[in-house]
């Protein structure tokens, strides 16, 4: 395995955006913010840097269970995942964003406590689950491919 794993310690910035594929893959998206602090010998005090925003992509059972979990804008996260650089062009500038296909979230107890609950597990993905999967985290390549409402359909979170 030759992927870059990462390992982030953050906060969530926005509310997760949970969706079912049509194919039926639950799929989840949510914005990290990581603002890293610096001792300023000069002052005696410590400086919040510049705040960087990932994009961290869960899919499947993890994507049901922080849906499930009540993650919410403000919450202490850990992520571990494969690190994505995604090149786009908007506006007809070339940007850049990072991204994280997750394969572990959850919330950071340094700064809190969680209650745990086991999940309960259906069966196992089909090859065209995952084939549908691979393509729809392929969906802002440089392609420029976007999604159509055909192609995802929302599920709001229960309040």
């Amino acid at each position: 395995m030759n992927e870059a794993q990462i390992t982030v310690i953050g906060w969530v910035a926005d509310t997760p955006q949970f969706l079912i594929t049509a194919n039926g893959t639950p799929y989840l998206s949510m914005k990290l913010a990581c603002t890293p602090r610096r001792y300023d010998r000069t002052t005696g005090q410590w400086t919040d840097v510049e705040t960087m925003f990932l994009t961290v992509n869960c899919w499947r059972g993890l994507a049901e269970n922080v849906h499930s979990s009540e993650f919410a804008r403000g919450h202490p996260v850990l992520v571990t995942g494969r690190l994505r650089i995604r090149q786009y062009e908007r506006d007809g500038q070339w940007r850049y964003c990072a991204e994280i296909e997750a394969t572990t979230l959850g919330h950071d107890l340094t700064r809190g406590t969680a209650d745990f609950r086991v999940a309960s597990r259906s069966g196992s993905l089909t090859e065209s689950d995952r084939r549908e999967a691979q393509e729809v985290s392929d969906l802002f390549a440089l392609t420029g491919t976007e999604t159509t409402e055909e192609e995802v359909t929302e599920t709001p979170k229960a309040a």
